[in-house]
């Protein structure tokens, strides 16, 4: 058995991408437990699957077969050719995964090329609410919440996923169309209200929810001041 042909075993077997790390642990891990079977391959470099995946995907290339080997979202994955689909779809005669709407495959652009961006900013963009579009994508696993920002509320950040880009057919963000360019685009983002600002609303608040407070207006109470002149008495 050769190095590249138990490589296409793990990739022909493999739910999802599997990259140089991934393939060598499979490999240098294998009969660990069965000290009477040696594994042959328990020292391979993963130069060497490197080297042995870029020999498959010439294979595939120079002799065309039904699938091919691709690579997207960081990792080599077998995928039928899409010149069989076709075919390949009769297999699978159950109702087809619902397409995305156009206002999140929308929401989707944005945060893919501005990311990590908060819900503020995405709907600075769009014009409209998107908390329920997050919703929905963040269900698909298109996107993940990646922390918060460091502004005032500290707002969730969102950003995509693995398998945003497996399901794309991604290597990695920078594969987006026009991504350069896009980046660096002019977009409008939501109002930032600066600290202090902050600082002086909470204590403007906390004046009026304590009248005792050092923010109180000197004087006389208007409610309990006795009256500038008073009538005249009559003689």
């Amino acid at each position: 058995m050769t190095l590249i042909q138990v490589i296409e075993a793990l990739l022909f077997s493999a739910q999802k991408p599997l990259n140089t790390t991934d393939l060598r642990d499979a490999l240098t891990s294998a009969g660990d437990s069965d000290e009477l079977v040696p594994n042959e391959f328990g020292r391979v470099k993963e130069a060497e699957v490197a080297a042995a995946l870029g020999q498959l995907k010439t294979d595939y290339t120079l002799t065309p077969r039904g699938f091919q080997l691709v690579e997207k979202a960081g990792g080599w994955q077998l995928v039928s050719h899409p010149d069989c689909a076709r075919w390949v779809s009769q297999l699978f005669p159950g109702p087809k995964p619902a397409r995305l709407s156009p206002p999140a495959l929308e929401t989707l652009a944005i945060i893919a090329y501005r990311q990590p961006i908060t819900r503020a900013d995405v709907e600075a963009v769009r014009g409209v609410t998107v908390e329920g579009v997050l919703q929905n994508l963040m269900e698909r696993g298109l996107l993940k919440i990646s922390g918060r920002a460091e502004l005032p509320g500290r707002p969730l950040l969102y950003e995509t996923t693995e398998f945003f880009l497996e399901h794309f057919g991604l290597r990695n963000l920078d594969e987006l169309p026009n991504a350069e360019e896009l980046r660096t685009r002019y977009l409008p983002i939501a109002p930032r209200i600066p600290v202090a600002d902050t600082d002086d609303i909470d204590n403007q608040k906390s004046a009026s929810d304590h009248p005792s407070g050092p923010h109180r207006q000197s004087g006389p109470d208007p409610e309990s001041a006795t009256p500038a002149t008073t009538p005249a008495a009559q003689d």
